[in-house]
Order: structure tokens, then C-alpha cells, then sequence
């Protein structure tokens, strides 16, 4: 902390500038932050959340910040094996009852942070409720983190707090580095309140949260939680397998196509990058949805064409070069087996 700081703070004070003082003492938190002195640094903010006189009155009845989320027909749910072995532990840590119940995901959106939640709550028998955030978040100022207070209160009164699951989906909504000079007020209460929050949780109750946005992410409320899991490790052929294991599940429900996951696995390959699993579940069920009714490849027509580009604009030999065989390539042409073998040998 520099001279001036001092000088500006008592400045300010005198003056009764409260806004030249809040953000003067939010760059002085921030230089604590960045020494390494996280603790006087959070207890800088925490002063500063309470120390809001301009924030309204607020009736707890009329605020609904959670919902209940329903976990019939969950779909099946393919991890790679390091998240599978963080949720397996998360499961354990819960089941030995002793604290550990803070949780936060973080990774690309699409990669099975809130469904890899829903399995969780599932294989727990507890009930998942989500947080609302549209009902927290509030711009008269003080107001989000009134809402936030309230919201802990809520969670903190289940009768049965060792049968929920609380979901923080997008927690970085309401929860940015309170010392990012571009947030320097509501967001930073905001988040300071989150921060007591967690504290003073039941420890019967599991909290997870999941964020796109972990490289901006608060880290003291990141040191908050007891593991964070990178929803990130996914690979190629963790990819490739789970397109096929995707696909079969949709199937399902299509009974007029065929199958071939070995042609499938050929054409998800030619993806650079293979997309995460949301967005690849997206593409292979908005295939065989569109296909047609009396082709039953047609949906692998269609996903070749997300992959690489146009069947029509393809050749059998370049087809052959991508290493399809005269079998594949008959079916992605919709032409007889003869006709493609008459065609590769004359090139």
C-alpha cells in the first residue's frame, strides 16, 4: 500500500466521498491480492460488503432463488476416464460424511459439467435444486448481494440438508474477480457475499458450481471449494468413442436407421477438432432428426457433411484416399457396390 492511498483514502472519508473512497480501497485490496496477502485482502472486501447503508429493504418470502430439477429419463453419460475418477470421488468424499462438499467444475461449455451434476445427485439419492439467478441478481445497488445473503439462508434451512444438491450453474454470472478494475462495486459485493455464503454452509449440504470462465475467476472463492474438476480433459479418441456411444442413444428413438458405428467413427474423425460432447450431440441428433424417412444412412450422409464438406462434392476416389471402403463409400454415395468398384478402377 502506497502514501497516497492513505492520503486519498482520509481524503475521501473527510469529503464523505464514498465513491472515491470504496474504489480507492478496492485498488488497495487488490494490491494485497496481488503481494500474496490474500487474507487481508478478503477482509478489506468483507468490510466494504457490510459497510453498504444505501441498500433497500428486502421481503425473503417473495424471492424464489431455487429450483428443483428433475432427474427422470437422465440420459446416459460418457466421461473420459479423469473426470470419471474425480466424480467417483466426489461421490466417496460425500458418502464419508466429514466436510467435503464444495465442488466447483470448470471447463469449455458443452464438455458435461451440469449433466455430469445431475448423474452426481442421482448417484448421491439426493434432490438437485438449481439457483435462479435471474432472481438474484439486481441492479439497485447493494441489492445482488442482499439477494445472495437470502439465498444461503434458504440453503442453510432444508430440513434435511443431507438430501440436496445445490447447482451454481455459471456461477461466474454473479461471482467475477472482485478485484478486476473493470468490476469494481456491485460484482465485488456480489461476490465478497458468496464468499460468506460458502463459509457458513451446512456441511450436509453439497454445493457445486461450474464456470466457463476460470482464468477470471475469483481465487478466493476458488480456495473455497474443496476440489476443482477440469472438465477440459477430454481427447480425440475419448471423443470418437463417445460419439458412437452418443449415437446409439439417439438411435434408440429412430428406429427406421441403420447403424454403422465403424462408418460413424470414420466420419467423426474427419472433424478437426472433434467438438465437445454437447455440441457433438447436437450435431448427430439434428442429423438423424432432418434424415431421411425412407434412406436409412442418410443421417451419416448429412453428418459427413458437418465433418468434411458435401458428399455431392466428394469423390470415390477421394473417398478411398480418407480410407473408406467400397462398402462405406457405397453408402455415403447412396451407388451400388459394382458401380464404385468400376468407378476406382477406372481413376
Amino acid at each position: 500500500m502506497k502514501k497516497k492511498q492513505v492520503i486519498n483514502l482520509i481524503k475521501y472519508f473527510t469529503e464523505k466521498n464514498e465513491s472515491g473512497f470504496r474504489t480507492e480501497a478496492y485498488e488497495i485490496a487488490k494490491s494485497f491480492d496481488k503481494n500474496g496477502d490474500y487474507q487481508l485482502a478478503e477482509y478489506i472486501m468483507a468490510l466494504l460488503s457490510d459497510a453498504n447503508t444505501f441498500v433497500p429493504q428486502m421481503n425473503e418470502e417473495d424471492i424464489e432463488s431455487l429450483r428443483k430439477v428433475s432427474l427422470l429419463n437422465l440420459e446416459s453419460l460418457p466421461l473420459p476416464e479423469p473426470i470419471s475418477k474425480d466424480v467417483i470421488g466426489i461421490v466417496n468424499a460425500v458418502r464419508r460424511n466429514i466436510g467435503v462438499n464444495k465442488f466447483l467444475f470448470e471447463g469449455a461449455p458443452g464438455t458435461g459439467k451440469t449433466e455430469t451434476t445431475k448423474q452426481i445427485t442421482r448417484l448421491l439419492e439426493r434432490e438437485l435444486y438449481i439457483v435462479d439467478f435471474e432472481t438474484i441478481v439486481d441492479s439497485k445497488l447493494g441489492q445482488t448481494s442482499k439477494n445472495i445473503a437470502s439465498l444461503f439462508k434458504e440453503i442453510n434451512s432444508f430440513s434435511k440438508p443431507n438430501r440436496v444438491v445445490i447447482l451454481f450453474d455459471e456461477i461466474d454470472a454473479i461471482a467475477l474477480n472482485r478485484l478486476d478494475t473493470n468490476d469494481l462495486r456491485e460484482m465485488g459485493r456480489a461476490t465478497s457475499a458468496i464468499l460468506k455464503g460458502i463459509d457458513s454452509l451446512n456441511d450436509e449440504v453439497v454445493l457445486i458450481a461450474t464456470t466457463n470462465l476460470f482464468d477470471v475467476f475469483d481465487k478466493a472463492l476458488i480456495r473455497r471449494f474443496d476440489a476443482v474438476i477440469n472438465f477440459n480433459n477430454y481427447s480425440q479418441d475419448d471423443l470418437l468413442d463417445i460419439s458412437i456411444v452418443l449415437m446409439s442413444d439417439i438411435l434408440k428413438d429412430f428406429k427406421q436407421s441403420g447403424k454403422n458405428s465403424k462408418l460413424l467413427r470414420k466420419i467423426i474423425s474427419l472433424m478437426k477438432p472433434i467438438p465437445y460432447p454437447g455440441e457433438l450431440k447436437n450435431i448427430l441428433k439434428s442429423a438423424v432428426a432432418f434424415s431421411s424417412l425412407t434412406d436409412k444412412y442418410d443421417y451419416l450422409r448429412r453428418i459427413f457433411t458437418n465433418a468434411y464438406k458435401s458428399i455431392d462434392e466428394v469423390s470415390i476416389e477421394e473417398l478411398k484416399e480418407l480410407g473408406f471402403t467400397v462398402r462405406e463409400i457405397e453408402i455415403l454415395k447412396g451407388i451400388s457396390k459394382s458401380q464404385v468398384s468400376r468407378e476406382l478402377k477406372g481413376c
